[in-house]
């Protein structure tokens, strides 16, 4: 997925939460992205988020030490 779409996608979920207050829309983005993006679109967001790319609201950098990092893929093994 491209990073704008990465970037939107996580902006459109921290802006569905933010009427519920800075604790629970973190909370909320976290467990929204930990439920339902694949570990693939969750690895992706973890890298840009551990670069520093800018773009993303401020409860999506919140959430960061919420979001389950994916377990690393053994090479050769089936996804």
């Amino acid at each position: 997925m491209s990073p704008e779409k990465t970037i939107r996608m996580a902006n459109q979920i921290a802006t569905f939460f933010e009427s519920q207050g800075r604790d629970e829309a973190v909370a909320g983005v976290a467990d929204h992205i930990n439920s339902f993006w694949e570990p693939r679109m969750r690895a992706q967001l973890l890298e840009m988020l551990d670069s520093g790319e800018a773009g993303f609201h401020p409860s999506v950098v919140a959430a960061l030490p919420s979001i389950r990092r994916p377990k690393p893929q053994m090479a050769g093994s089936a996804a």
